[in-house]
């Protein structure tokens, strides 16, 4: 090649390069544009689309706030009853086993207890004290009538019948305290003897041996020694732990539902409002009274727990299903408009009442907006 033909070719590359230079320079004067297909539009559906969405009308519509908390299930302390060893000694048959009914009375467990020997000796003796003391007074009595005994030795008889009389009884209240039964009773008021004296711990109350505490040979201290717990299960406690932020919205009566997992959900009442807050979770303990006869709650449960208010509240509401969330994570509706499109737009969203959310920003009574379909408007939009 020559050096005109080189020349040329220098030419043709520095024209090249100076066309290449400003297509790119007029290209970069537009990027700050959209390009033209991610323009927003409003899409328009044909009448077979319109069959894939329903719409709903925005209103203002009275509802009731709940209050959403976690909560434990405990027994009803007013129907269930620990049961204390009433004397001591050590164990020797347990009668019952957990989960059985009992009734009032009925027997759950046999100790030996010195306390209780004790105590049908003691009434033994003091039986015997009193029959004796009653009967010197019977005789003073009518040696009193007819052979003039000193009126000093009759009352002072009659003092001592007395007191031997009350000291009898004593002793019996002793025994029943103790857990004796009527035939034990019986037989020693007979004066009969007892092959083997053996103490019996039983049901104060009727109701579901809900925990055996005990066990065979166990030595039980007399008043301190826990041995059952007989709980009436037909009813139980539910301990909610509300914020004091929420609490305004919590009175006695409001009724719960408690969500108990696989066990289902149950109804209840809220019968107790803590006065003062739980140092350990800074809430607010609500106690919520529940029907259990189906025996789905069980003490130590965690339930999660809604506490509907009975104040009435007024707002715009929307079904959930008409909520979309964008990129950012913003709820968004798409509302018809008159010309027949859909038009995307940002909601502020409040209180969720059951499947409709509270709207405080960004929708007008009257408004029509998409509550089926939205994903499918969204796809439109999109294409």
């Amino acid at each position: 090649m020559n050096i005109d033909a080189r020349a040329m070719a220098r030419v043709r590359l520095a024209a090249t390069t100076l066309a290449l230079a400003g297509l790119l320079a007029g290209c970069g004067s537009h990027d700050s544009a959209p390009p033209a297909a991610d323009t927003p539009h409003n899409p328009t559906l044909t009448a077979a689309q319109r069959q894939h969405i329903t719409l709903d009308t925005v209103a203002l519509a009275p509802f009731h706030k709940a209050v959403e908390a976690t909560g434990v299930v405990d027994f009803d302390n007013d129907q269930a009853t620990s049961v204390l060893a009433p004397f001591s000694g050590p164990v020797t048959q347990l009668l019952v086993s957990a989960g059985q009914h009992v009734a009032k009375g009925q027997p759950l467990a046999r100790v030996d207890s010195p306390d209780f020997a004790a105590a049908v000796g003691a009434y033994g003796k003091a039986l015997v004290v009193a029959r004796n003391a009653r009967r010197l007074a019977d005789a003073d009595r009518d040696l009193s009538e007819h052979e003039g005994l000193p009126r000093r030795e009759l009352e002072q008889a009659q003092a001592d019948a007395a007191s031997a009389d009350a000291d009898r009884d004593a002793a019996l209240q002793a025994l029943l305290a103790l857990g004796a039964d009527a035939p034990t009773i019986k037989a020693i008021q007979a004066g009969q003897p007892l092959s083997r004296i053996q103490a019996v711990i039983r049901a104060p109350v009727a109701g579901t041996v809900a925990e055996k505490l005990i066990t065979p040979g166990q030595l039980l201290q007399a008043g301190s020694t826990a041995c059952f717990t007989v709980a009436d299960l037909s009813r139980m406690w539910v301990m909610a732990q509300v914020a004091p932020s929420e609490s305004g919205g919590v009175a006695v009566g409001n009724p719960a539902a408690i969500d108990a997992g696989g066990a289902g959900t149950l109804q209840g009442t809220v019968d107790n409002i803590g006065a003062v807050v739980d140092p350990d979770t800074r809430a607010i303990p609500v106690r919520v009274l529940v029907d259990n006869a189906s025996g789905r709650l069980k003490k130590q449960m965690y339930v999660r727990v809604q506490i509907q208010s009975r104040q009435t509240e007024r707002g715009l509401l929307v079904p959930a299903s008409a909520i979309l969330r964008d990129e950012q994570n913003l709820p968004f509706v798409y509302v018809a408009q008159p010309d027949g499109s859909f038009a995307r737009r940002g909601v502020t969203l409040g209180y969720r009442a059951g499947d409709r959310y509270q709207v405080s920003e960004g929708l007008h009574a009257g408004d029509r907006v998409v509550a089926q379909g939205g994903l499918f408007v969204q796809f439109m939009q999109n294409q």
